[in-house]
């Protein structure tokens, strides 16, 4: 046989060999390059041990997220198998629905996910166990399948947290507090449970928009340069029973110039874990906690103040004369004008309208989500009352010129001299009582000829008569005939 025919008789069986070795990837399967991954919590606090049998968690999240590529294939069919089987002795399981449960295994079906989106699942409900300490932990495995996509895997921690620190709810309110001057919270807790804080405690203070705290402490983080967060952290072991507070007040200050309340809010954990956003250290000196007498009634899982300033939104009545004759029914435009220079945006207030004697409000129309409606504020309930519109409810809008109104359909039914309605406007942040009343004239016309009664009468029985006159000439004249 000729070299060259033995040479490619060779190069033919290695081609057949590799062919063999190697199976051929489906066609477009996007299996190259589609790459998933877990954004799961490597440590997990299912609850606190003094919770015990009681506790129940539904916040474990697993989500799956697909690499983004240029391609854009989506992960094709994902599912995710988590096994909690090491959670026994720790945790107890429930089921909230997402997901096939077979004992401590849950199947759960992510569908197809688009590169470059995620989706996430919460396969499983942590329920407390009696007897457990603060410490200790089980795992939670899970394995993501793709028919497109090599499996990925990921496994959590869970950890039986504690002891629950308490605060006090609600503290004493802060009002008055004009625009820059700052103010002061001294946050506080309890220990009301039979666990010490071995691991120390963390402090977390939140104010909400237009107040910002000023950054001090160096054991405290901060959310930026103007914080409206700082996340503390404190070697001391909080006793059981026992009650602290921290050493120096944390300031605050109201620094939106239109800002008419707000609120300042903290949390305490025996698990210190820095939340993310918390950049920017304190470089003043260290913020300690000084024991206090022990508060028993501390059983509130925040404290709370709340902060209203000595900026005012000054609502004056949007008003107009109800203008027509007897029998009419006009539509009249009435409601609130915010002179400012603040914009309550919880309780916004609302306005009463009595009507002018000799007149009728038949609705007050108005359309919310395309649905019409009759009546956009509350009747009274007796005759002469007030309508009591509620600027709260979400039929009403406010518009780009401060005002806010709805049209009230007044029927005339007769005429009153001087007759006048009153509207009057009302929220919690206007100290401008002054302007809070205006009236609501009615000027009204005489019925025209043919509604009136006096005038309909006589000229129908005229008409009669002229009908039946001409009848009976008609009669006589044809008889004579």
């Amino acid at each position: 046989m000729p070299s060259h025919r033995r040479t490619a008789g060779l190069l033919a069986s290695i081609a057949a060999v590799f062919a063999a070795a190697v199976p051929p990837a489906a066609a477009g399967d996007g299996s190259d390059h589609v790459v998933m991954r877990f954004e799961t919590e490597k440590t997990f606090v299912m609850y606190n041990a003094d919770a015990g049998a009681e506790a129940s968690n539904s916040d474990f999240h697993v989500p799956v997220f697909v690499e983004r590529d240029k391609e854009g294939t989506p992960a094709r069919n994902v599912r995710v198998v988590v096994d909690a089987s090491g959670l026994k002795g720790v945790a107890r399981l429930g089921d909230n629905g997402m997901c096939e449960a077979q004992g401590p295994v849950y199947t759960c079906k992510y569908g197809d996910l688009q590169n470059g989106d995620g989706e996430s699942y919460d396969p499983l409900v942590l329920l407390g166990v009696d007897g457990v300490k603060p410490g200790d932990s089980g795992t939670v495995t899970y394995t993501a399948t793709a028919d497109n996509a090599a499996a990925i895997t990921g496994t959590t921690r869970m950890t039986v947290g504690g002891p629950t620190l308490s605060a006090p709810g609600q503290e004493t309110a802060v009002s008055a507090l004009a625009p820059g001057k700052p103010a002061q919270v001294t946050p506080r807790l309890a220990n009301n449970t039979r666990f010490p804080a071995g691991q120390g405690v963390a402090l977390q203070v939140n104010v909400s928009q237009g107040l910002t705290l000023t950054p001090r402490y160096s054991n405290c983080f901060y959310s930026g340069p103007s914080p409206t967060s700082a996340w503390c952290t404190f070697p001391t072991v909080a006793a059981p029973g026992a009650a602290y507070r921290t050493s120096a007040p944390l300031p605050y200050t109201v620094t939106a110039p239109k800002t008419l309340s707000g609120e300042v809010t903290y949390t305490w954990s025996s698990d210190p874990h820095r939340p993310a956003g918390h950049t920017t250290r304190g470089t003043g000196a260290p913020l300690t906690l000084l024991r206090t007498a022990a508060h028993r009634g501390f059983d509130d899982s925040h404290g709370r103040v709340k902060v209203t300033t000595t900026v005012q939104a000054d609502y004056e009545p949007l008003t107009a004369t109800v203008r027509g004759r007897v029998g009419d029914t006009v539509s009249v435009k009435l409601g609130v004008r915010n002179l400012g220079p603040g914009r309550p945006s919880g309780d916004v207030g609302g306005f009463e309208v009595v009507p002018p004697e000799g007149t009728t409000v038949t609705s007050i129309p108005f359309t919310f989500e395309d649905t019409d409606g009759k009546w956009a504020c509350d009747r009274p309930a007796k005759p002469g009352g007030a309508f009591v519109c509620d600027l709260n409810r979400d039929v009403f809008w406010p518009a780009s010129d401060g005002t806010t109104s709805v049209v009230f359909r007044f029927r005339i039914d007769r005429q009153v001299p001087g007759a006048k309605g009153t509207i009057r406007v009302r929220n919690p942040f206007d100290r401008t009582p002054g302007n809070d009343t205006a009236v609501i004239p009615l000027h009204a016309s005489p019925a025209p000829p043919y509604r009136k009664p006096a005038v309909l009468v006589p000229t129908a029985l005229a008409a009669v008569a002229t009908v039946t006159g001409i009848a009976l000439y008609r009669r006589r004249r044809y008889a004579k005939v």
